[in-house]
């Protein structure tokens, strides 16, 4: 039975914003994050010691990483070429350039010929000859519409016409490649794709190019005995026969993951009794702490009491609290920001309620196509803080409505009734 590490999405070099720099080191403490934390997979790989090293793409967030940040990346991977651990690297979106031809990132390995080291930059099959036996590898990079399709074969259809046009190509591409596989050999599908039961995460704000929706049938083949996927970044298993698993990232990106589990998967291959596991990896943490202060007494004392259940020691903290605007005055900033001084970096963000939602109110009948001065003459009825300026608000609607036809929802009077109001309040 061979072993094998399976980790993805690593993104190094990303979340610097979440970050300080560390005044020994001159690096950017999350990028310092993301090293340990891959550095923690390559401990394990070489301590097993694993057959084989796979990688679903996503090296860094974008094809031309800093040459400091490569340097980071390539030192940690050089010790799986000095313990002689066979390794696949695959292209995922972000390895390739902006337009999506080739993983600039990734294929200087291939062209230094690193000892043992693949790249994946293409539908093919890789065959290894490990301590424990052989296996083979088709690698499945992250496809554009451009790499499947001629500008031709596209016009004139819709984009849902162009994806079933899509899936039909690679069905093809797939099937001639699995004809060639040896049906005696423990066989593994390294992709990186979103495929159509995934939960999304992160990536679906950090993706670029223009990638498509795979169905899970095309995945989970017999043929396959593992399908170790890359591109979502939240661990999740599709599918149990054949194993079709998502490690997930191996650092939080951005809040977005904060309640994410993070870590990689150590599978133990063989033909047709494959096994898997799930190993966590201790991160960063990241917390949002929201509190709406609108309806207390003393907003300063329980926004504080709020932070303290808390333990936000070295965590990533983002703060946003609710307060009306007579209660600005009552929060000392200075006391807030000594509270998250044991907080690895924060950012504060106060909101006033009533730009958070606006009360709707019965009397103008939404829907029930009212006269809209009528529906003015209610709302301002039912705003105190407009009385000064009731007759210009109205003048003003007389003179908008006159010679127009006039269809507007509630949300719609009232968001002009604000621009109005502040325009007078400025005059």
């Amino acid at each position: 039975m061979l072993k094998i590490l399976h980790l993805s999405d690593i993104h190094m070099g990303s979340g610097f914003s979440h970050g300080r720099i560390n005044p020994e080191t001159g690096l950017n403490t999350r990028l310092e994050d993301f090293i340990q934390t891959l550095s923690r997979c390559i401990d394990r790989a070489i301590e097993e010691p694993v057959d084989l090293v796979l990688f679903g793409g996503d090296a860094f967030p974008d094809a031309t990483p800093p040459p400091y940040v490569q340097e980071a990346f390539a030192s940690q991977f050089r010790r799986l070429v000095d313990a002689e651990i066979p390794t696949v690297l695959l292209v995922g979106n972000h390895d390739q350039h902006a337009q999506g031809q080739g993983g600039a990132s990734l294929c200087i390995y291939r062209t230094l010929g690193v000892p043992g080291f693949v790249v994946g930059d293409r539908i093919e099959t890789h065959r290894f000859q490990t301590h424990n036996g052989p296996v083979q590898v088709m690698t499945l990079p992250w496809l554009t519409r451009s790499a499947l399709l001629s500008r031709p074969e596209t016009e004139n259809l819709s984009l849902a016409e162009v994806n079933h046009l899509l899936i039909d190509r690679l069905k093809v591409v797939l099937e001639s490649e699995v004809r060639r596989l040896d049906p005696q050999v423990p066989t593994i599908l390294l992709a990186h794709l979103m495929a159509d039961n995934a939960r999304y995460g992160a990536e679906r704000f950090l993706a670029v190019g223009k990638g498509f929706t795979l169905p899970l049938s095309l995945l989970a083949r017999p043929c396959f005995d593992y399908v170790a996927l890359g591109h979502v970044h939240k661990h999740q298993v599709l599918c149990e026969n054949p194993p079709v698993v998502y490690p997930g990232s191996i650092e939080r990106v951005d809040f977005s993951e904060e309640k994410e589990a993070k870590g990689y998967i150590l599978v133990h291959l063989a033909k047709g009794q494959t096994q898997f596991e799930f190993c966590p990896l201790p991160v960063r943490n990241f917390y949002t702490l929201q509190v709406d202060l609108s309806q207390s007494d003393d907003p300063q004392a329980t926004l504080l009491a709020a932070l303290a259940k808390k333990d936000l020691t070295e965590a990533v903290v983002r703060v946003i609290y609710q307060l009306r605007s007579d209660q600005l005055d009552l929060i000392d900033t200075a006391a807030l920001h000594q509270s998250l001084n044991l907080a690895h970096s924060y950012t504060i963000q106060a909101e006033l309620v009533s730009q958070l939602a606006r009360p709707r109110l019965p009397e103008l009948g939404v829907g029930q196509g009212i006269d809209p001065l009528e529906a003015l003459k209610t709302y301002l009825e039912n705003r105190e803080d407009l009385t000064d300026i009731r007759t210009e608000l109205l003048d003003a609607a007389e003179g908008l409505l006159m010679g127009e036809s006039w269809q507007s929802t509630e949300a719609d009077l009232e968001d002009s009734l604000e621009d109005e109001a502040t325009q007078l309040r400025l005059l």
